[in-house]
């Protein structure tokens, strides 16, 4: 994009105004990598130009969800506020990037109808690794049974049957993965390319 400062920011707007709003939604075991996913590719669509708005489900869970616990229907209902919230801002034009947990595939599936433009990733990674991954002990507890109903552990979590892209963290950096996810959303057509050659985001 050439031109002046002034011309160059308002082709920027232009453009902006006129993409879609969507949701990316990051699911998977505690600790299988979903925010740091979530947090790099909120950095790389703002930097592209997009308004994002990056929701972690743990802060979700403070703040919208506060009072709510760890039964089916608990968790049932947390993620139906944290859909709700996807589907206000998508329809505002802006990208929703969720990572939550979200273990149950019905509500997952109910939040997607409910939004529409939405883009399941499913960040698979095994159960050891999520354990050797977990810097604040959660599954160390539930393991030892001081922490009852803990997804993985002592409650079940159902992967996605058709998800828009599958991530092995085990098996690619962080970077590989965001290129992955940014090629799926170009894919969509959520994402335009970037004009420049490079094929990887920007460092």
């Amino acid at each position: 994009m050439t031109g002046s400062p002034d011309s160059v920011k308002s082709a920027w707007e232009t453009m902006t105004r006129t993409q879609k709003g969507f949701t990316v939604w990051f699911t998977g075991l505690p600790s299988a990598g979903k925010t740091t996913l979530a947090q790099l590719l909120a950095d790389e669509l703002t930097k592209r130009g997009h308004e994002v708005e990056e929701l972690d489900g743990d802060a979700l869970r403070r703040q919208l969800s506060r009072g709510l616990g760890f039964t089916k229907q608990d968790r049932d209902e947390n993620i139906r506020r944290v859909g709700f919230v996807c589907r206000l801002l998508t329809r505002h034009g802006t990208v929703a990037i969720a990572a939550a947990i979200s273990p149950y595939r019905a509500v997952r599936d109910e939040v997607r109808a409910g939004i529409g433009n939405f883009v399941e990733v499913y960040v698979q990674t095994s159960l050891q690794t999520c354990i050797q991954r977990d810097v604040k002990g959660l599954y160390k507890k539930a393991l030892a049974g001081e922490i009852k109903g803990f997804t993985g552990v002592d409650d079940p979590y159902e992967p996605p049957a058709n998800p828009e892209l599958t991530i092995e963290t085990e098996r690619e950096e962080p970077k590989e993965s965001l290129f992955r996810i940014l090629r799926r959303l170009e894919e969509l057509g959520y994402v335009r390319p970037l004009m420049e050659t490079s094929s990887t985001p920007e460092e």
